[in-house]
C-alpha cells in the first residue's frame, strides 16, 4: 500500500518511545512479585575453553532461561507485567498480566538438570569424558548462572563392523551401502548413528518389512582400544519378544479398501472382494480414476512405508479432501498379507467468500470488494472451479484538466483446476505424481482512470507439480498464456501532453499506451527447506527458499510471421490482427534464508534479481512485465513505483506509475525478527535495491544501468515493523525511513540518514504476509 503520512504519526512515535522507556523502567520493581526466599533469574551464559566448539549451539539444553528480551536487548515483557496495579483483580491488571511476562524465579534443581543435560549433549557428540560446571552469583535478589563446558578429547571410530541375523535383510542393506554415513576415522556422534538407524529402518520398511522398527538396529561402542578410539559395531536383529521369522517376514497387500466419510470398513470375508484387489465404496463422490492416481499402495505390492506417506500427501493435497486416515490390518492367521483401509473425509463441495478492503494509493482513498465462489468437486474428479468478481473505486485528487477524477475497476476470473497433469504422450510415472495439477484460466479486467480506459483479456494453461518424495521441489510450467491489452479511450489532455508527436522523452509512455498482444510461456522452479513449516514456526526454524524462473514471449509468433513472409509496419514490427505483439525474455531469481537465534528471535536475509530483455518485435518491455521498486515487499523507505530507475526522479507525479519502471531489478534485505507477546511480533530491517533500464530512454534520465555507476544508485532504507500472527495469516505494519536516496546524487538529500526529515523520508506500509 502506498504512503499515507499523517502529521500525528510523529507524535505517535514519540509517545511509543516514552511508553517503551516506562515499560523498561518498570522491570526494576519486579522484586515485589517474589515471595520470601525467592530470587529472580537475571541472566544465563555459556562458555568453553575448547576451540572448535560453539557454546551457543548447546543453549537448547538449558532448562531454565531468564525473562525474554525484545530484540535480544531489553526485557520489555517483564516491564509490562510490572505495570499492573496493586489491585490484581482489576481488568487493567488482568490485561497487563496477559500481555506481560512474570519474573522467572530461580530454581537450583533446574540449574543442576541443565548442567547434566549439557554434559549429556557433549558426550553424545563424542566427548565421552566431558564435564560441565555451573557457577551462580547472587545480588539484590537477582541470580546469574554461568555454565562452563569442559569437553576434553573427542573420541573417533577406529573400526566399523556390521552384524545381521537375517541374510535377506543383509543383502538389501549392503546393496545400498554407498549411502551409509559410517566410516573409519569419523567422530563418534550419536546424531549420526541415529541417522544411520533411521536410514536402515526406512530402507527395510520400504521393502516389505512391516514389523521392523527403530529398536531393530542397535550400536555397541567398545572404548577399550585406547587413544580415544572406539570400535563400533552395528547390529540388525529383532529385539526380545520377536522371533527372526516373525520380525523379518515381508508383507504384501491383499486388498486396499477406499471409503469416504462415515462408510464402514469392508469385511475381510466379504463376497464383494476376492483375491488381491481394490475395493471402492459404492457411495464414493470422487471418481475411482482420481483415487487410482493418488493412492500409491496397491494390491499385490510389497508393503512400503514410503508409499503410505506418498498416499497421505497426495490425498490431503486434493482440495476436495479434508483429511485421510490409512490403517493396515494383518490378515488373520499365519500369513504375510495386509489389508489396507483408506478412510477419506471430504470437504463441503461449495464455498462462498467475500473480501472487503480499503485502499490508499498516494493519499487517494478507496475501497475494493471481491466475491469468490468455489466448487471443490465439480465433475466428480476433484476438479476445482473458482469464479471471482472484483470491483474497486478510488477518488483521485490533484489532477487538472480531466473531467472525471474517479478510478473505477472491475474484473472477473474463472479457473478450472484438474488434480493431475493433462498432457498427451505423458509417461505413466508422471501421470501419478503426488502433487500435480493442470489449470485453465480466463480473466477480464477493466480499468477506468481520468487519463485513460484500459482493458485486459487473459487466457492461460498452467501445470504445477512436485517431485516424488521431494515435496519441497515445486515446478510451474505456463505452457501458454495469451494477453490482449487494449485502450478503448484516452483523454485528449493526456494524449496531447504525453502521447502525440515523437518526443523521445515519452518513448516509454507511448509504448505503454498502445494496444498489445502477448503470447508467452514460462517455467519456475522453487525449492524450500521449510515446506512443512507453519506460519507460527517462522521463528523456530532454520531454512531457506530458492526460486528461479524464465519467461519468453513472441517467439512462436515471430517464427510464423517469418514463415508466412508477413509485411512489417512503418516501425519494422510484425502485427497480428493489426496489433503488434511483444517479444522478450525475462529471468528472475529469488533467495531467502532464516537463521534461528533462539526460540523468540531469528534473522532473515533476502536477495532478488531480475532481468528482462526486449528483442525482435519489441524495443520496450510491456508495462505489465516491467519491474517496479519500493513498496511493502521491496525497499520499504519508498512507496510502490516511487523509486528509480537509477537516479531518475519523477517531476510532476502524474506518470510515475509508468516512468518509474525498468527491466533490471535488484533487492537486498536483512530483517531481525522477534516475538513480543501474545500474537505480536516485531522486526527491525534494512533494505537496499533499485531498478534500471538496459537502454537509455530520454524520458528516464539517469535510469540506464552502467557497471561504473549502478552501485552508487542503490537505495537504502531502514525501519521497524509490527506483525500480528493470526495463525493462518499475518497482518504486517512496516514503517520505513530513507537512508540513501539515489534521486539526489550529492549533498544532504543523498544521505537522509544523517539529515532525516520525517515528512519527507517516512513511508508506512500495510500488508498481509511476511515480505520474504
Amino acid at each position: 500500500m502506498k504512503r499515507n503520512v499523517f502529521p500525528s504519526l510523529r507524535t505517535c512515535y514519540a509517545c511509543t518511545l516514552v511508553c517503551l522507556l516506562a515499560l523498561v523502567a518498570g522491570g526494576c520493581s519486579s522484586e515485589r512479585f517474589l515471595h520470601e526466599g525467592e530470587e529472580r533469574l537475571s541472566g544465563v551464559s555459556l562458555s568453553t575453553p575448547a576451540r572448535g566448539i560453539s557454546a551457543s549451539s548447546y543453549r537448547v539444553n538449558v532448562r531454565q532461561e531468564p525473562n525474554s528480551r525484545w530484540f535480544s536487548m531489553v526485557k520489555v515483557p517483564l516491564g509490562i507485567y510490572c505495570l499492573q496495579g496493586r489491585d490484581t483483580t482489576s481488568g487493567y491488571s488482568r490485561v497487563v498480566r496477559r500481555l506481560g511476562e512474570p519474573p522467572v524465579v530461580y530454581d537450583a534443581s533446574l540449574t543442576e538438570l541443565s548442567r547434566v543435560s549439557l554434559r549429556t549433549a557433549l558426550r553424545n557428540k563424542g566427548y565421552l569424558h566431558a564435564e560441565v560446571a555451573a557457577d551462580t552469583t547472587s545480588r539484590h535478589r537477582k541470580v546469574n548462572v554461568h555454565y562452563t563446558m569442559y569437553p576434553g578429547n573427542r573420541s573417533y571410530v577406529s573400526s566399523v563392523s556390521r552384524q545381521y541375523s537375517d541374510s535377506a535383510t543383509a543383502q538389501i542393506v549392503k546393496a545400498r551401502q554407498n549411502e551409509t554415513r559410517l566410516y573409519r576415522g569419523m567422530p563418534l556422534d550419536l546424531s549420526v548413528l541415529n541417522d544411520e538407524r533411521n536410514r536402515i529402518v526406512t530402507l527395510l520398511r520400504d521393502n516389505g518389512y512391516y514389523h521392523v522398527q527403530k529398536d531393530f538396529v542397535t550400536f555397541r561402542a567398545d572404548t577399550a582400544v585406547g587413544d580415544f578410539g572406539v570400535d563400533l559395531t552395528m547390529s540388525v536383529r529383532p529385539p526380545a519378544g520377536f522371533s527372526a521369522d516373525q520380525a523379518f517376514r515381508t508383507f504384501r497387500l491383499r486388498r486396499v479398501n477406499v471409503l469416504e466419510e462415515v462408510s464402514e470398513t469392508a469385511d475381510a470375508d466379504s463376497s464383494l472382494v476376492q483375491g488381491m484387489t481394490m475395493y471402492y465404496d459404492d457411495k464414493i463422490r470422487i471418481h475411482r480414476r482420481v483415487y487410482n492416481r493418488h493412492v500409491f499402495v496397491r494390491p499385490g505390492d510389497l508393503y512400503s512405508a514410503a508409499n503410505v506417506t506418498s498416499t497421505y500427501r497426495a490425498l490431503n493435497g486434493l482440495q476436495a479432501v479434508n483429511y485421510s486416515n490409512i490403517r493396515m490390518r494383518q490378515v488373520p492367521g499365519d500369513s504375510a498379507l495386509l489389508d489396507c483401509d483408506i478412510l477419506v473425509k471430504l470437504n463441503k463441495p461449495n464455498s462462498f467468500s467475500a473480501e472487503l478492503e480499503g485502499t490508499n494509493t498516494a493519499g487517494n482513498l478507496g475501497a475494493a470488494l471481491a466475491l469468490t465462489y468455489s466448487n471443490r468437486n465439480l465433475m466428480g474428479g476433484a476438479e476445482v472451479l473458482q469464479l471471482k468478481l472484483r470491483g474497486a473505486f478510488e477518488a483521485i485528487t490533484g489532477l487538472e484538466g480531466y473531467r472525471n477524477e474517479d478510478y473505477i475497476e472491475y474484473g472477473a476470473d474463472a479457473t478450472l483446476r484438474f488434480p493431475s497433469l493433462l498432457m498427451p504422450f505423458l509417461p505413466s510415472h508422471l501421470r501419478h505424481l503426488e502433487k500435480a495439477s493442470s489449470e485453465i484460466g480466463v480473466s477480464y479486467s477493466s480499468q477506468d482512470r481520468p487519463e485513460f480506459h484500459r482493458r485486459a483479456l487473459t487466457a492461460a494453461w498452467t501445470y504445477r507439480w512436485a517431485q516424488p518424495r521431494h515435496p519441497g521441489r515445486q515446478h510451474r510450467f505456463d505452457l501458454l498464456s495469451i494477453n490482449y491489452i487494449f485502450m478503448p479511450w484516452i483523454s485528449d489532455t493526456f494524449r496531447q501532453e504525453y502521447l502525440q508527436g515523437d518526443d523521445p522523452r515519452y518513448a516509454v509512455l507511448r509504448a505503454s499506451y498502445e494496444n498489445l498482444f502477448i503470447m508467452k510461456s514460462a517455467y519456475t522452479f522453487t525449492y524450500s527447506s521449510l515446506q512443512n513449516a507453519s506460519v507460527t514456526g517462522l521463528y523456530q526454524t532454520n531454512g531457506y527458499q530458492i526460486r528461479a524462473g524464465v519467461e519468453t514471449a513472441g517467439n512462436f509468433l515471430n517464427l510464423g510471421a517469418n514463415l508466412l513472409h508477413l509485411n512489417r509496419d512503418s516501425e519494422g514490427r510484425y502485427k497480428i490482427f493489426d496489433i503488434a505483439y511483444a517479444q522478450y525474455v525475462r529471468f528472475d531469481f529469488d533467495y531467502a534464508k532464516s537463521f534461528r537465534i533462539d526460540e523468540r528471535n531469528s534473522l532473515a536475509v533476502h536477495a532478488a534479481a531480475g532481468l528482462a530483455l526486449p528483442y525482435g518485435n519489441s524495443e520496450i518491455i510491456p508495462f505489465e512485465r516491467r519491474y517496479a521498486s519500493g513498496g511493502a515487499n521491496s525497499v520499504r523507505g519508498w512507496s510502490v513505483r516511487e523509486l528509480g530507475p537509477g537516479s531518475y526522479k519523477d517531476h510532476d507525479g502524474k506518470t510515475n506509475f509508468i516512468t518509474q519502471s525498468g527491466n533490471i531489478k535488484l533487492d537486498l534485505s536483512v530483517e531481525y525478527r522477534t516475538h513480543l507477546f501474545w500474537q505480536m511480533h516485531a522486526a527491525a530491517f534494512i533494505d537496499a535495491g533499485n531498478i534500471w533500464n538496459t537502454r537509455d530512454y530520454a524520458d528516464q534520465p539517469g535510469g540506464q544501468f552502467r557497471f561504473d555507476t549502478f552501485y552508487k544508485q542503490i537505495a537504502v532504507a531502514y525501519g521497524l515493523g509490527l506483525r500480528l500472527n493470526m495463525g493462518y495469516f499475518i497482518l504486517r505494519f512496516d514503517g520505513g525511513m530513507k537512508a540513501i536516496n539515489p534521486a539526489y546524487e550529492h549533498g544532504r538529500d543523498h544521505y537522509p540518514i544523517f539529515h532525516p526529515r520525517f515528512s519527507r523520508d517516512f513511508t508506512f506500509h500495510f500488508a498481509v504476509g511476511l515480505p520474504f
